[in-house]
Formats: C-alpha cells, structure tokens, sequence
C-alpha cells in the first residue's frame, strides 16, 4: 500500500478551530507485508526527511503505528502475523503550525485500516482520527482536502465524548519491546460515529500559497496556554464577520484583495500568541495589498510559528519580503511555494 497525507493549515485567520486549507507537501506511507511464521513477525519502521532524527522507529512509540494499533485493536485485531516494513517519507516540519501531528494521526487511521481489511468510510476513518487529534480543523483537511470548515456535533448523554477520554487510554504507552498487544474482552475507548461535520468551500485557482517556516518552534499546549478563557463580545463579533465574508471571498472572480486581506484579520489568537513569536505583529498588520502588490491577506498559520500568505501571482515577493522582515528579528525563515491540495489523504493498494 501507499498512504499519503497532506500538510495543512487551521485558522486561516479569523477561523480559529473552524477553518482548514490542506496543502502541497505531504506525509508518504509505503507498507509491505512479508509472510513469516508467527514467532518471528514484527513490524519495521524506516523514516526519511523532516522530523527524521526525532521521530521514534519504535512502533509502539511512533505515532502513525500507535494509531494503527488503536484502530486494529478497536477491532479485536492487532498487527498481522507477517513482516510488516513501513517506510515513512515526511515533508511536514514538526511543530510549525503545518498539521504534522494530524497527518500523522489520519495516516495511522488509514494504516490501521489497511493492516486489517477493514474497508472503514471517509467518515469513519475522521471519528477514529478525531479521537487522537480532537480540533477537527487540520484533521478535516489532511483527511478530505482542499479549503474546509468543521465541528464537532453536539453529542446525546449516551455518547463518548473524545475530549472527555484521556488520551492515554485511546493510546496506551508500551514497554520497550513490546511484543504486539492482543485483542481483550474490553475494547479501547470507541468513537461516536459521525462526530465531525464538515463542509468544503470553493476556493480560486489564481490563489498561491506562501509558508514562511522559520527555524524554531512553538509547542502547540504552549500557543493554547496563551489564549484566554473568555473574550470580548466585540472581538468574538470582529472574527464572526470576516469568517463569513473570507469563506466567500476566497472562492469569488474576481478576487478582491482589499476584502481578502482585512478579512484574514484576527482578534481571537494571533495577537495572544505574539510573546511566543517575535515580529508576527510587524508583518501580519504591516504586509498589506497596497505595500505588496500580489498579496491577498496573510495570517499564522494554525498555532505557528509558520506564516500563511495567500497571493496571486508575486509569490517569490511575498514570500521574500517576509523572509526580510523575520532576519530584522534575527530569526532564520525558509519559504516555499505550495498549492492547496486537494485531493486530501489516500490509500491506494498495489496488487
């Protein structure tokens, strides 16, 4: 098989946990399976590009194989009695804002899948998902693709809320070693069904996409821990309009980059988490259409630190001027260039 999961971006602005954008770089599966007697069945890891010599090749620490198992073991299975080889080929950068940790959670999802014949639904393979990685804003767009907007619905007493599950109950630490878990008479914690809702919105082909990634990053409990517990009615309302003007604009000919761009604007989260990410105030309210002609409007992307810029057609400018106004903070930035994918995660099996 090959699995293959886009990065994505969450917020996009004014849609804290509410809007997704998947994009053009990409976490790449390929899993084989080699028959074996049981006694000697194992599972490999090998792991390639961002995050290489981070990322644990322990499958019983890995986070795209600890969600297999969950998913199997959901199941009443566990991994196969084969030689399983997993090759992990990863272009989303660790704690960027990029949406590595969902990438990897909805690529375990479709691994778990995959490793037990289960044929799981689009739907179902989110429920699974969204019990790893409870904001259903990356998970959306790395799983279904292109520019999203998503919510968890309203749950009856009977239901098993996801947040309310601690998360080392749906993932369990293994010891060092450990042989594969199998199946009890109790499953692990089972996610409602159909809990994530979402829409996907147009969104223009003019329309680039600039990342600017600099080389630090910011823990995501971290960029929470600096949000509020409430907020100003006023700032709610502020958010509340340009979401619904952006989710339009975005998709309208011709594009208008006076309303993309104040559309784009935030009072919710960016402004708490500029402590945490110096010189984001200085660009996201100072690059604007008039200063950068091509520029539509520009926002943190996700938790950041990385920053989201849409422009049409002055990419390299965009993402250059950026790149000049974080080395005034003395912070080393690489941009790239990416398109919105959108095709979202795949599983295709090579017979």
């Amino acid at each position: 098989w090959t699995i293959r999961v886009p990065a994505s971006s969450a917020n996009i602005g004014p849609g804290f946990d509410v809007l997704g954008l998947a994009l053009s770089r990409h976490l790449t599966l390929r899993v084989s399976l080699s028959p074996c007697p049981e006694s000697d069945s194992k599972v490999t890891l090998s792991y390639h590009g961002e995050g290489a010599t981070d990322a644990p090749t322990d499958p019983y620490k890995n986070l795209v194989t600890r969600v297999a198992l969950y998913v199997l073991l959901s199941h009443r299975l566990t991994f196969p009695a084969a030689h399983v080889t997993v090759e992990i080929d990863n272009q989303v950068p660790f704690g960027r804002g990029m949406g590595s940790s969902a990438a990897a959670v909805v690529a375990g999802v479709l691994l778990g899948d995959a490793l037990g014949d289960l044929h799981l639904s689009q739907e179902r393979v989110k429920d699974y998902a969204l019990m790893v990685e409870r904001h259903p804003d990356n998970i959306t767009a790395a799983l279904c693709g292109g520019f999203t907007g998503s919510f968890l619905r309203m749950l009856e007493p009977s239901e098993l809320s996801p947040a309310a599950i601690p998360l080392a109950e749906v993932l369990p630490a293994y010891p060092a070693n450990a042989g594969p878990p199998q199946p009890g008479d109790e499953l692990p914690p089972q996610p409602p069904r159909n809990v994530g809702r979402h829409v996907r919105y147009g969104f223009s082909k003019d329309i680039g996409v600039v990342v600017a990634v600099p080389k630090f990053e910011v823990e995501t409990a971290k960029a929470r821990g600096a949000l509020p517990d409430s907020y100003p009615r006023q700032d709610v309302v502020f958010n509340l309009q340009r979401l619904a003007v952006l989710t339009a604009s975005l998709g309208a000919s011709p594009l208008d980059p006076n309303v993309i761009w104040e559309a784009m604007r935030d009072k919710v989260h960016q402004p708490q988490r500029e402590g945490l990410i110096p010189g984001l105030s200085k660009i996201v309210n100072t690059m604007t259409p008039s200063t950068h002609p091509g520029l539509l409007g520009i926002c943190l992307s996700g938790a950041g630190p990385t920053i989201l810029a849409l422009a049409t057609p002055q990419m390299e400018a965009v993402g250059e001027a950026i790149k000049e106004l974080w080395k005034q903070e003395g912070i080393e930035v690489e941009w790239l260039a990416l398109e919105v994918d959108d095709t979202g995660a795949t599983l295709n099996e090579h017979k």
